[in-house]
């Protein structure tokens, strides 16, 4: 629709029509307001107010800002949409214990007075205000949205009473997330103690609210989806969709007639998450201006002295932050929080880490929300960190997940996780492993971060497996019994009391007290009265220390950072020997590099070794290579090319290569080739710096899914002259 315009003509510039720019809500349709914005930048007219509501609202409150049409252009195009609506926090922010809840379990369901509590929202928005406040920081210290370069205000919906708000002051961050949070995808957003979600639910296309601010015409773009055909309606939430748009296209029918040059880019082929189809949205957006080009022609313009300034966007390398306020704190205590974001008082950082301490704190899953300004201070260089923390109401959690391999078969776990049970900063939580092999861990945590935390773990594991014979049996023994294989039967029952910390931002430490009961036997040869052989039932007693660093972007598939996993295991004490126990110690470390040399290929190169010290006569936890897995216990590590646990000895290094070609989207194509020099005494008899003893190769697939990784290993020693499958389903536990 267009209306011809009679008064464009007038001289007097402060005479001039005041023109308004509404900006419907729509989804990802929205992205053609960037399309029509170039066109208006290209003709130089002047927008005295800009209203949106959802997508509207987000483009809207960017171009009032003082981005242009072309700078939005410029910025979607390299926007990750997929990442920042579904909070993918980069892994190196997650605690190690978040970690394990992303790579352990397939399921994790809120869990409150025995009943599933489900969670509101697919996303918290974290991703997406990290976003919007990093674009909007040159316009940080400006409260009130009249006093943007462009005047601006925004809809939202109270989702309590089911009444409109307009947004014209606050947080400008906060005030789009609202008027675009919508139902289901992103969790409601608290201002001024009012619940608000997507605009769009009560007023998609703000026309009289517009007016209102004393504008004489009003461009409004509107980008709502039209009624559909029973040929559309194929789907629940189609029909879901068309019965909610009933209200806001008969809505528009008046609207439209309140809109002085009515712009509807035809975008009939795309829907709310169709953000894959940017360009051509923007593209329609743009068609769609130039049909009302002699319209647009005739509004006001620029003067050549007023014209409109090129925004340039503040790009921080570093930031200064002076003080720090946080609200909305009551569990967790100041110093948790600041230890979590790792800030401190007029510390000058990068950003990339001031984002990746806002990432640290959310990754904690401890906060519903965590809500920031940074306010240029006065009269001094940096800003002023204004928080504010909704603390999460759920402290109980169910977990599953599923496995198989062919070393513990199958497996279904189920966890149950309660935070906040004896004190403010703590966490227990068990994991019940059923299946083939029966297995459980338990843990308990009192989480200080930077300060010295204080955990309590357990763990029973056991399995049946055929092994090589001399994992237990000297020499001699193997020749008179004529054993190359026994059926081993281990069963291991682990207990810890540990203090850990964090230093230097990314490094993990802990030590403790470490107790093993160990009971390893084989029906294989003859024990007391015919039954199973027992190697022995044996109480460990000793010291524990583990020191890690790990900043692999992904556990199963990574593209880039280091990795480091060093233990030493001090065994002071043993029931089985009793007063002729001699201790022993064993220390062993694993290291890894991966890096890409494109968005398709990536490498890894791993190193490892370890070695036993003091007495050795004791051999059940003796290092044992073969197979393929992750998070084997004790000292069995991993080795393609041969079944589990074939190669052992007291020592050992070990190195890896790995070549990673993702052919489709979280589907990988992986090479890999492994070398290892195992056998007792390596290191005092140079063994381990020879030509490898050892050697396998693997060609690999994988595949990506909520369960975790699907993979098949075809593998092959040349030294054995065989090959071996390996396949697994699911994350490691």
């Amino acid at each position: 629709m267009c209306i011809t315009l009679g008064y464009a003509q007038q001289n007097s510039y402060d005479n001039k029509p005041k023109v308004g720019l509404v900006l419907s809500g729509g989804g990802a349709k929205g992205l053609a307001h960037i399309g029509v914005l170039k066109v208006i930048d290209s003709l130089g007219i002047k927008i005295d107010y800009v209203a949106g509501t959802s997508m509207g609202a987000v483009i809207g409150g960017l171009y009032a800002a003082g981005y242009s049409g072309k700078q939005l252009d410029s910025l979607f195009h390299v926007v990750n949409f997929d990442k920042i609506i579904n909070d993918d926090l980069p892994r190196a922010s997650k605690t190690f214990y978040e970690r394990d809840n992303t790579e352990k379990y397939a399921v994790k369901l809120p869990f409150d007075k025995f009943s599933i509590k489900l969670p509101s929202a697919i996303s918290k928005g974290h991703n997406t205000y990290n976003l919007f406040s990093n674009l909007l920081i040159g316009v940080s210290n400006i409260d009130d949205f009249s006093k943007l370069p462009i005047p601006f205000f925004c809809m939202a919906t109270n989702v309590e009473n089911g009444q409109q708000v307009v947004l014209d002051k606050g947080n400008l961050p906060q005030c789009i997330m609202a008027s675009a949070a919508l139902p289901s995808l992103f969790q409601p957003v608290l201002i001024n103690n009012t619940v608000l979600v997507d605009g769009g639910v009560v007023n998609n296309y703000p026309v009289d609210e517009m007016r209102e601010k004393g504008m004489d015409v009003i461009i409004g773009v509107d980008v709502q989806d039209g009624l559909s055909d029973r040929e559309r309606l194929t789907s629940a939430p189609n029909v879901l969709l068309q019965i909610n748009n009933f209200r806001t296209i008969d809505d528009m029918k008046l609207k439209v007639g309140k809109t002085d040059v009515y712009i509807k880019p035809d975008i009939e082929d795309f829907n709310i998450i169709s953000f894959s189809g940017g360009e051509d949205i923007i593209e329609s957006g743009n068609d769609a201006a130039l049909a009302q080009l002699e319209a647009l022609k005739a509004l006001p313009t620029y003067q050549s002295d007023q014209a409109k300034k090129e925004f340039k966007p503040t790009n921080l390398d570093s930031i200064k932050i002076n003080q720090i306020l946080i609200k909305g704190n009551e569990n967790y205590t100041r110093a948790y929080v600041l230890g979590k974001l790792k800030f401190k008082n007029y510390e000058k950082i990068s950003y990339k880490d001031f984002t990746k301490g806002v990432d640290n704190l959310v990754a904690t899953n401890n906060f519903d929300a965590f809500e920031y300004q940074l306010k240029k201070t006065k009269n001094s260089e940096g800003y002023d960190l204004i928080a504010n923390i909704t603390e999460s109401s759920v402290r109980s959690y169910l977990k599953f997940g599923v496995h198989y391999d062919q070393l513990y078969k199958t497996a279904v776990l189920v966890n149950v996780t309660k935070k906040k049970m004896l004190f403010k900063n703590d966490m227990v939580s068990l994991d019940l492993i059923l299946g083939d092999n029966v297995r459980y861990n338990f843990e308990y945590l009192i989480d200080r971060g930077f300060y010295w935390s204080v955990g309590l773990r357990s763990r029973y594991n056991q399995f049946d497996k055929k092994v090589s014979a001399s994992l237990l049996l000297e020499a001699e023994e193997i020749e008179a019994k004529n054993l190359n294989k026994i059926d081993l039967r281990l069963r291991d029952f682990t207990n810890q009391f540990y203090l850990q910390t964090l230093f230097r931002r990314d490094f993990y430490l802990s030590m403790g007290i470490e107790h093993k009961y160990l009971d390893v036997d084989t029906e294989n040869l003859a024990g007391i009265n015919n039954n199973a052989y027992s190697f022995g039932s044996t109480d460990y007693l000793g010291l524990a220390g583990n020191l890690k660093l790990d900043t692999y972007d992904d556990f199963y598939f990574p593209t880039k950072g280091v990795y480091f996993d060093g233990h030493l295991n001090l065994y002071l004490f043993s029931s089985r020997l009793g007063s002729d126990f001699k201790n022993f110690s064993i220390a062993k470390a694993n290291m890894g590099y991966a890096f890409s040399v494109s968005n398709k290929l990536a490498f890894n190169l791993q190193t490892s070794g370890g070695f036993k010290f003091g007495d050795k006569s004791d051999r059940t936890l003796d290092f044992a290579l073969g197979g393929y897995g992750n998070h084997l216990i004790n000292n069995f590590i991993p080795f393609l090319g041969y079944d589990f646990m074939t190669l052992t000895g007291n020592s050992y290094v070990k190195a890896s290569f790995s070549a990673d070609y993702e052919i489709f989207k979280k589907q990988h194509i992986t090479l890999e080739g492994n070398w290892s020099n195992i056998a007792d005494d390596i290191f005092d008899t140079g063994e381990w710096f020879t030509l490898p003893d050892y050697t396998g190769y693997s060609l690999g697939y994988g595949v990506e899914t909520f369960v975790g990784p699907i993979q098949l290993k075809y593998s092959y020693s040349p030294e054995l002259g065989a090959s071996k499958w390996f396949f697994n389903v699911g994350f490691w536990f």
